[in-house]
């Protein structure tokens, strides 16, 4: 068993005796239905820009079968399978809710052929080890309930030499930045929720678990813990969010 960190005990609700990932696929399912439409308002669309800068670091490895941990409605496999050209892209995610409105998107893209999504748990990955090219994980990692034990059954079914990408947010570092966007997590996200009608307390587990994740030299520190190589972070957008990357050794 991995080390458990301070991150894995924040919670989506609050008196309850369900675990975080029982509590994950509760929220998940609450809010599927607006999730995208909502991530598109919050960030005005900047998060359409992260998602494919992530996905172009890994253009230069020409991966042919992409694992997508934590899915969600599929918006990363949609997105690497037009930009990489690549073979095939399996999806999970322990969201049925968010499966269910993923595979409406890939059928309306037409992309049922290359892109398949499955109920998967990212610390119970139902696959053989060495078995993807690369993985992706886009604001997804956040919610694992063990951080190390999720990082680690990644690493278990990338190839040798596989690359490992996570797209996450960060705590700004610029002292006016990070005000401003701690304000806005707190408060404004939250509201705007409520607004959307959404989950007000789904929301505001996005910002705790945020805000305690273990970002930056941190969270390469536990990649590197769990046996990747060549690690690094590229913060974007004024370091409210970071691409990370780990490759599997040969």
């Amino acid at each position: 068993m991995s080390q458990t960190l301070p991150h894995d005990h924040i919670t989506p609700f609050k008196s309850t005796g369900k675990t975080k990932k029982e509590q994950v696929v509760e929220m998940f399912d609450k809010i599927a239905g607006k999730y995208d439409r909502m991530n598109r308002f919050l960030s005005a669309r900047t998060d359409i820009g992260w998602r494919k800068r992530a996905i172009l670091e890994l253009k230069k490895d020409n991966p042919r079968h992409i694992l997508d941990v934590a899915t969600g409605t599929g918006d990363m496999a949609i997105m690497a399978c037009k930009l990489l050209k690549t073979e095939k892209i399996t999806g999970i995610d322990i969201s049925p809710g968010m499966l269910e409105l993923g595979r409406k998107k890939i059928e309306k893209e037409q992309l049922g052929d290359k892109i398949h999504l499955y109920t998967g748990d990212s610390e119970a990955i139902n696959y053989p080890q060495n078995t993807f090219d690369a993985v992706m994980v886009a604001f997804g990692v956040r919610n694992f309930e063990n951080l190390e034990n999720g990082l680690a059954e990644i690493f278990r079914v990338l190839k040798p030499g596989g690359r490992l990408i996570v797209l996450e947010f960060s705590k700004p570092r610029h002292r006016a930045v990070k005000s401003l966007y701690k304000l806005y997590m707190s408060i404004v996200t939250p509201q705007v929720a409520r607004w959307f009608r959404q989950n007000k307390e789904a929301y505001q587990y996005l910002n705790a678990s945020a805000s305690a994740f273990p970002d930056r030299y941190l969270f390469t520190d536990i990649l590197k813990k769990v046996g990747y190589s060549e690690t690094g972070f590229q913060p974007l957008s004024l370091g409210i969010c970071c691409i990370y990357s780990g490759r599997k050794p040969i």
